[in-house]
């Protein structure tokens, strides 16, 4: 049997297999009951910055930034 053939085969049986167990560990961890906390918590990750009762509309405020023209006067 050369090379190829034997490659073919191997990957048309065994590596699928390996690959399908793969994918289904991989999604049984990302849904494990007991990771809902981590989920939770990286799911808050862009609103962890939010300064909490910020309008954003004060003369002096911190929290009125431009990305390209840096903070606001007003």
């Amino acid at each position: 049997m050369e090379t190829y053939s034997f490659l073919r085969a191997f990957a048309d049986s065994w590596f699928l297999i390996a690959m399908f167990t793969f994918f289904l560990g991989a999604c049984a961890f990302a849904f494990w009951p007991t990771l809902r906390g981590a989920r939770e918590d990286a799911a808050g990750i862009p609103l962890r910055d939010d300064a909490p009762g910020c309008a954003k509309n004060c003369a002096a405020c911190a929290c009125k930034t431009d990305f390209l023209e840096g903070p606001h006067n007003g």
